[in-house]
């Protein structure tokens, strides 16, 4: 993880900073204090910034060439692209811009959060979903209602707040919860994928060799980044029809194949480790388990006691 911190009361300092930052911009402003604080928390594939702008900034900025979801907590935000003017409150979650356009308008005396990631994340959560097979747009910027709005802040806020602060969180870890960013950020706000028809699964290639091909891959490769587009890839066959292939003949999933197997390889772990040396949660993070406690509830009902316990009895 990298961070970096910035702090000016200089318009000067301030746009070239967040030209560096986000992408080439002219920022203005009139007012005693035009004092500018950003911190940015970063990983591969994303960062989350912690905004706070003293003053009514106005400002003409250039394409991000990412997506950019903003959750305002305090003041207002004024976006106009073409075809649209946008005015944001406190609360709300939402798409700044599109990835490749240009946007101008103010930041009024705003605190906010900003989460950039790749806009091929999008693509790579819809074909998980087996939603498409194509590149992914986000079509609106608002989220769809406002439990969608929720949920969407509440993602943020929890890759700001306990992944990328977390200097224990393995690359699994953090990759698992952009991975999830991605796909709540297509749950909550319009794209191009809405109203589509799934694609026919051709049951030819959902077969047991395929199976087979697919459960050989998770298992050699469950300590990497691995998705269901990898995992496919891995079987010959589309994403799809992987998944059918694991709902036919071994009644889970691909990516709940990957977490059990995950979850096998946590649980030898802990019986071979030395309590002194290591503990419950290194060892869950180390196997993409971000939650502890939704760790320790799956790891119960499969092996019919908490993983501390698992840890304790390697010491005798």
């Amino acid at each position: 993880m990298e961070t970096l911190r910035f702090e000016s009361s200089d318009l000067e300092a301030t746009e070239a900073f967040m030209s560096r930052a986000y992408a080439p911009m002219r920022i203005g402003g009139r007012a005693r204090d035009t004092r500018a604080r950003v911190a940015r928390t970063a990983a591969e594939r994303v960062s989350v910034d912690k905004v706070a702008i003293d003053f009514t900034m106005a400002y003409d900025v250039g394409a991000l060439n990412r997506v950019a979801l903003l959750t305002l907590h305090t003041g207002a935000i004024a976006a106009t692209a073409p075809g649209r003017d946008e005015l944001y409150g406190p609360g709300e979650s939402f798409l700044i811009t599109q990835p490749d356009r240009p946007y101008t308008g103010e930041v009024r005396a705003a605190r906010y959060t900003v989460a950039l990631f790749d806009t091929e994340l999008l693509t790579e959560a819809a074909v998980t979903s087996a939603r498409t097979r194509g590149p992914v747009a986000l079509t609106g910027n608002r989220a769809i209602d406002p439990a969608a709005n929720r949920r969407l802040g509440a993602t943020v806020a929890f890759l700001r707040d306990h992944v990328l602060v977390d200097p224990d969180a393995g690359g699994l870890v953090v990759a698992t919860a952009v991975r999830h960013l991605a796909a709540v950020t297509l749950a909550c706000l319009p794209n191009s994928t809405t109203g589509e028809e799934p694609h026919r699964t051709d049951s030819r290639d959902a077969g047991g060799a395929t199976l087979r091909r697919a459960a050989a891959f998770i298992e050699d490769n469950a300590h990497r980044d691995i998705g269901l587009a990898d995992i496919a890839a891995a079987a010959y066959v589309t994403p799809r029809a992987a998944q059918y292939a694991f709902s036919r003949h071994a009644g889970t999933t691909p990516l709940g194949y990957l977490r059990r197997v995950r979850l096998d390889r946590a649980h030898a772990e802990l019986k071979a480790a030395d309590p002194g040396l290591t503990s419950v949660g290194a060892i869950a993070v180390k196997w993409g388990f971000a939650h502890q406690g939704r760790f320790a509830a799956a790891y119960r009902t499969v092996y019919g006691v908490p993983p501390s316990a698992t840890l304790q009895d390697a010491d005798r």
